[in-house]
């Protein structure tokens, strides 16, 4: 399977290459043309784990590894990293379903697939006497599962920027606590936008040229690496097993998936999903007050230049959605052109619009709604109060999205995106109020423990105690000299 820029179809490369160079040499994003050409027979999966699922499903979209390659890696990624065997279970809440997406290792989505990317990146390395420094900005999650995955990774380095003071206190101590002798963690002064800017500044500037005379590439381990995006698709193929399984939905019936997102990634893999044959009806996109994703799909107007909301869903507290820039070439037919301009405009003036055409297009499939502050901690309380599910901040912005748009009789499933626990203290706050003096997140976390009964991932209860390793914080602009000195130091 070919992959080419999302911008210039000239650029190309196989699927090895593009998971390795993670963003194009033209700013785009690799995509593939052949999504509706894998001729995956969604019913033939039923009777397959999700180790086997994954490892079909990456043989399609991932053909440049050998069996041997994947059925390694898939092992590595899922055999004993997660602590369901379901690796993502499905459970009921209410009348609807929550893809459990939480069991990993950091207690995150992004789990999924930052077990896998590191092993197809070190695969693709192999024997090519290359070394690789992966870039990656974060608003909470991503940072901590890319450093848990890429930890001590032989010839690979990692550097992770997160907006410093817009992350949870548990988010903060996951990724400031990490061990390793390849990783780097790094503040940065500004939002998450500020951080993925400045990450994509280093890829388009001549840092890549200069660190590739000395044996070293640039990557990334954002949404943006298409061997990021590979494994979220399975999950929606493995949501809708478990319902053909329970006997909920018939073979063929149609589900919606509603699903909390910020950068566009999430949600887009359900859409490949639909592509490859799964039978999607509707994907609804939960955002918070950064509600830049909610407006597009009202208006075709993307427009970021808004006030930036800090909320307690920190982690979708974006408005520059980056993978939004692969639908938009998929459902304009590939124009590479249009894309490249609507990027652009993007970049100059903070906005764009699509035009009725193409919005109607995407909203064949794509619905949007969001909740503020005020009303995810509302949601808190009633999918804990009413059905007993304890859930964190995003999955409740989903919820009460969810609740809104839901249509009667048509299978919903909510994917749940964090252990509550990551935000123990905005969900006991929502349920319960504050604690009194000074209490910190371990206070939070015990509090909430006794209160629910609902026991702290081991993870997250074991950072107490652990020492903060990187204390570093720095402006926007100074991101790229950051990345060349820790990609000499970590891959000296």
């Amino acid at each position: 399977m070919i992959y080419h820029s999302t911008r210039n179809k000239e650029e190309r490369a196989d699927s090895r290459s593009a998971v390795l160079q993670g963003l194009c040499r033209d700013g785009g994003l690799f995509v593939t043309d052949s999504l509706s050409d894998c001729g995956l027979q969604v019913e033939a999966l039923l009777s397959l784990s999700y180790k086997e699922t994954a490892k079909k499903i990456f043989s399609l979209l991932l053909g440049d590894y050998t069996e041997a390659e994947l059925s390694d890696a898939v092992e590595k990624a899922y055999g004993n990293t997660f602590s369901d065997p379901a690796v993502t279970p499905l459970t009921a809440i209410g009348d609807s379903w929550l893809l459990e997406l939480y069991h990993g290792p950091t207690a995150a989505f992004k789990d999924v697939a930052l077990c896998m990317l590191p092993q197809l990146m070190s695969k693709a390395l192999g024997g090519t006497g290359r070394r690789a420094m992966i870039v990656t900005a974060t608003s909470g999650d991503t940072g901590k599962a890319a450093l848990n995955g890429f930890q001590d990774v032989k010839d690979i380095g990692i550097a992770v920027f997160y907006p410093e003071g817009k992350v949870s206190d548990i988010q903060w101590l996951q990724m400031v606590s990490q061990e390793g002798k390849n990783v780097a963690v790094c503040g940065i002064r500004g939002n998450f936008d500020d951080a993925q800017s400045g990450v994509k500044q280093v890829f388009a500037s001549g840092a890549g040229e200069v660190l590739s005379k000395e044996g070293i590439f640039l990557s990334s381990a954002n949404s943006i690496n298409i061997g990021r995006l590979v494994p979220q698709i399975v999950y929606y193929f493995e949501a809708y097993k478990a319902l053909r399984r329970k006997g909920t939905i018939a073979e063929g019936e149609r589900i919606d998936f509603c699903v909390p997102t910020g950068n566009f990634g999430d949600v887009l893999a359900g859409y490949y999903a639909k592509r490859m044959g799964l039978p999607v009806r509707r994907l609804i996109v939960a955002s918070n007050a950064n509600n830049v994703l909610t407006e597009f799909l009202a208006t075709g107007v993307y427009d970021r230049n808004r006030p930036f909301h800090k909320t307690i869903s920190p982690s979708m507290d974006i408005l520059i959605s980056s993978n939004l820039e692969r639908l938009l070439y998929d459902v304009s037919g590939g124009d590479t052109e249009l894309v490249a301009g609507l990027m652009e405009s993007l970049g100059k003036t903070g906005r764009y619009e699509i035009g009725q055409k193409l919005l109607s297009a995407i909203r064949e499939t794509f619905f949007a709604g969001c909740a503020d502050d005020g009303e995810t901690r509302e949601a808190i309380r009633q999918a804990w109060e009413q059905e007993g599910r304890l859930i964190d901040p995003h999955t409740a912005v989903g919820y009460r999205v969810m609740r809104q748009l839901k249509e009667p009789g048509v299978p919903c499933v909510l994917l749940s995106t964090a252990s509550p626990y990551k935000f123990c203290r905005d969900v006991y706050e929502a349920l319960y109020g504050p604690l009194p003096g000074e209490a910190g997140g371990f206070d939070y976390m015990e509090a909430l423990w006794q209160k629910t009964g609902e026991e702290p991932p081991k993870p997250l209860r074991e950072l107490r105690g652990k020492p903060v390793l990187h204390r570093e914080v720095i402006d926007p602009g100074e991101i790229g000299a950051y990345v060349m000195e820790k990609a000499r130091e970590k891959l000296a």
